[in-house]
């Protein structure tokens, strides 16, 4: 991002700030954010301010946003980015906050040209340069301690999908190498996949298992919500997400526990 977008939300944060006492009680609510050093979260608080100038949240199904919500789902939609730039959520606008979970209606063509309908309830939704849709009961459910997180679920698929069509696969940085990060989440994924076919006992949500994009997104949860879970587990795809997030989760809840 250039000197002047850079200005721009600086500016647009300093216009429609978040409060003291508004950001003091979404640190407290989250202990993902309450491991954050204090620079951290300032420079998170910078990115929410700016976050809410930028993209417009609407109530749907008779919710009305309120500014606890907005800052619930800024404060984890942006701690995914917090080291990387606002501009991965370009291109879009719209979050939709239902407040629980939603009906949608799919229609899709099978590699066999048959056409499935499909009518089911969604927690949270991601369109590719479109909305991300949520249910606010499971948004502030988040840090329930099983890495279950709505939030950074869709919002690495907005990652995602910077890219193209959400596939697991995210514009990587120019240091990291593209072999070994398909490597790294296939070899995973498949090991994964066996992992359940064995009905093995895994502290992964076993929705990881529907395709590689999904694996992507729940990964990024337990990234963030339980980083011990996922580096014991697959320590190579921590050890990507890490460079990719260029955060180290597991560190900061390690650096907290042992002062």
């Amino acid at each position: 991002m250039g000197w002047f977008a850079r200005w721009r939300r600086g500016r647009a944060a300093q216009r429609s700030p978040v409060t003291a006492e508004e950001w003091s009680a979404v640190i407290q609510r989250f202990s993902f954010l309450r491991i954050l050093s204090a620079d951290e979260q300032s420079r998170l608080r910078d990115h929410v301010a700016a976050f809410l100038n930028e993209k417009s949240l609407q109530g749907a199904g008779g919710l009305t946003i309120t500014r606890d919500i907005e800052l619930v789902i800024a404060a984890q939609a942006c701690l995914l980015v917090l080291n990387l730039d606002l501009d991965y959520y370009r291109d879009w606008v719209e979050v939709i906050v239902y407040p629980d979970e939603f009906i949608v209606d799919h229609e899709y063509t099978d590699e066999d040209g048959v056409v499935h309908h499909v009518r089911a309830p969604l927690s949270g939704e991601a369109w590719e340069q479109g909305p991300v849709i949520l249910s606010w009961v499971d948004a502030e459910a988040a840090d329930g301690g099983d890495g279950y997180n709505v939030v950074m679920h869709e919002f690495a698929h907005k990652i995602d999908m910077l890219n193209g069509a959400a596939d697991g696969f995210p514009p990587l940085h120019a240091d990291m190498d593209r072999e070994a990060w398909s490597r790294t989440f296939i070899e995973a994924f498949e090991a994964f996949e066996r992992q359940l076919e064995q009905h093995q006992e895994t502290l992964i949500d076993p929705y990881a298992a529907e395709d590689p994009a999904e694996f992507f997104a729940v990964l990024s949860e337990l990234f963030f919500e339980r980083p011990d879970v996922l580096r014991d587990e697959y320590p190579a795809v921590y050890a990507q997400l890490s460079a990719f997030y260029r955060q180290d989760p597991y560190a900061r809840h390690n650096a907290l526990t042992s002062i």
